[in-house]
């Protein structure tokens, strides 16, 4: 190999095709893996580093990643329909990644932004580490952080005012006569566990009512773990007579355990959730519940990473999103009919002549 490895030599050892490894060494939109394993392969066989580097900075990928705790959640999805049109209008494609909220796959994400094989990331993480707070300092291309992260991170930021919208969930509940009113949050080593704790504290003692850790029950933020933790709080203090819940999904599995425990919604126990998802009207009842504004939220950082991608050297921005509270039937009182069983009557009323 007197001549020095070619494109050709270094597709055989990376097992992809001659066009893939050009377009890792041009900077083209490609995946991931197969950056990996074309720049293994360039290592292996001795390519010039700096010549890749050079044709990798050349061009920009016109990718960018979003990186999410559960693609499954629809409030990412909420921020996900936002994202992409934003960014699709501004030439560029978007990668996703969905993390399980585990810190070192969010971690190899940030360490993978050396590689150039995305423009730009943005990331949601539930848990924010000294470690990521070391790969953001070191970040290779810019990061949006949609969650709180300590102040002087050098990164753009949009969050939430979560303990806002617990305290619009706690005065309403209060003020239809609920004094029993539990908690049902997510783990309190993560970012929004640990807002959403205090804030239910706070407001509390707002209102003059005792904390009481027997009306407090942890999960996760899942349905399944939802309902868990709301059959062991119901079991321990059956006189609740409202629950607040960390989010949607925690809430859908309070409705199931009432359900199934013969308890009304909302005569024996209202409901609260948060995020105010696709699912909280569609629920049955519907689900009172706080929006957080993950759609601004998502529209808000795709527009600061296109920002940032062309103005590099500005000062990091934040950007907060006001809470408000969307009240339905599980705090107010059951609907006549569901959506779709009212949509189903409404039809067959009319092929009977509008008989009732």
């Amino acid at each position: 190999m007197a001549d020095g490895p070619t494109i050709t030599t270094i597709a055989e050892r990376a097992g992809v095709s001659i066009a893939s490894v050009s377009r890792v060494l041009n900077g083209l939109p490609t995946r991931q893996e197969t950056v990996r394993k074309v720049m293994a392969a360039a290592d292996e066989l001795g390519y010039v580093r700096n010549a890749v580097a050079r044709s990798l900075k050349s061009r920009r990928t016109h990718q960018v990643a979003f990186a999410m705790a559960d693609v499954g959640n629809p409030a990412y999805l909420a921020m996900l329909r936002q994202i992409q049109p934003v960014l699709k209008a501004a030439g560029y494609r978007l990668v996703l990644h969905s993390t399980d909220a585990v810190a070192a796959d969010e971690i190899d994400v940030l360490h993978s932004l050396g590689e150039r094989y995305v423009d730009g990331l943005i990331m949601s993480p539930l848990r924010v580490t000294e470690q990521h707070l070391q790969m953001l300092r070191a970040a290779r291309a810019p990061v949006v952080i949609i969650g709180s992260v300590p102040e002087g991170t050098p990164v753009d930021n949009v969050r939430a005012d979560s303990r806002t919208g617990v305290k619009l969930a706690v005065d309403h509940l209060h003020a239809l006569g609920r004094r029993r009113i539990g908690m049902v949050n997510g783990p309190l080593d993560t970012v929004p566990g640990a807002a959403r704790g205090a804030a239910y504290r706070e407001a509390l003692e707002a209102l003059g009512l005792p904390y009481d850790e027997d009306l407090v029950e942890i999960g996760d933020f899942y349905r399944a773990e939802g309902a868990r933790a709301v059959a062991e709080l119901l079991l321990r203090e059956p006189g609740v007579d409202a629950l607040m819940c960390a989010n949607d999904l925690i809430a859908l599995g309070a409705l199931d355990v009432l359900r199934a425990a013969g308890r009304r919604v909302p005569e024996d126990v209202a409901v609260v959730g948060m995020d105010d998802t696709d699912l909280a009207a569609a629920s049955w009842p519907s689900l009172t519940s706080v929006s957080l504004g993950s759609a601004e939220r998502g529209k808000a950082a795709a527009e600061l990473l296109l920002d940032r991608l062309q103005h590099g050297d500005r000062e990091p921005r934040l950007v907060t999103v006001p809470p408000r509270l969307a009240v339905r039937a599980s705090t107010t009182g059951e609907e006549p009919y569901p959506a779709s069983r009212a949509a189903g009557r409404t039809r067959a009323d009319k092929r009977e002549g509008g008989r009732s």
